[in-house]
């Protein structure tokens, strides 16, 4: 009888850091749920690398006015496009890699002596976040796309496209700045003498 009563013992003293831990935290609730989601960490996609490009060219897109950058049977890497936006012509430069939701970044470009940087956000095109940024045909940012030298086009994130030698960019941008012209001269002729 001692023996058992020793034995039970053991048992006990054995189970009771186990108990003392269980009464330490209560049971879970809906709040918890709420909590962890809210501290979940978030953070970036891991980048990509930068693709290959050789053999990439530039190529009428089916849609007026914008054309693709990509190898010849494979997915465009990247698109611009003439458009209008704030009511005034415009270039949309479309980068073809994932971005995170709700993600906003530059779009750096070196090439044909210049440097520029572009504002591009996280936009959803087919279910899938893609960068896109649109800036006005006349600003002078988009000189660095307009000559006929290499460019990079780096986005964090989505690694460096180098666009090969082309004159298509910059055709596109005088084409799309052209279209302004005379959109500016009606509104100047159609502004009262003063």
């Amino acid at each position: 009888m001692a023996f058992a009563k020793v034995r039970l013992m053991r048992h006990f003293l054995l189970l009771l850091p186990v108990l003392a831990l269980a009464g330490c935290k209560p049971p879970p609730t809906d709040a918890d749920i709420a909590a962890s989601e809210a501290a979940a960490p978030v953070s970036p996609s891991e980048p990509i690398d930068s693709p290959e490009t050789e053999g990439a060219v530039w190529a009428d897109s089916q849609t007026a006015g914008r054309i693709l950058y990509g190898i010849p049977g494979e997915p465009p890497l990247m698109a611009l496009a003439c458009g209008e936006a704030n009511g005034q012509p415009s270039i949309r430069l479309t980068r073809f890699a994932i971005a995170d939701e709700g993600a906003l970044a530059f779009a750096a470009l070196i090439g044909n002596g210049h440097v520029s940087r572009i504002p591009v956000d996280a936009t959803e095109v087919d279910g899938a976040s893609i960068w896109q940024g649109d800036i006005p045909a006349s600003d002078p940012k988009l000189e660095v796309l307009t000559g006929s030298r290499e460019v990079g086009v780096t986005i964090p994130g989505a690694g460096r496209l180098v666009l090969n030698r082309s004159s298509r960019p910059g055709e596109l941008i005088e084409a799309c700045r052209a279209a302004a012209e005379p959109i500016d001269q009606a509104n100047e002729s159609a502004a009262p003498d003063q």
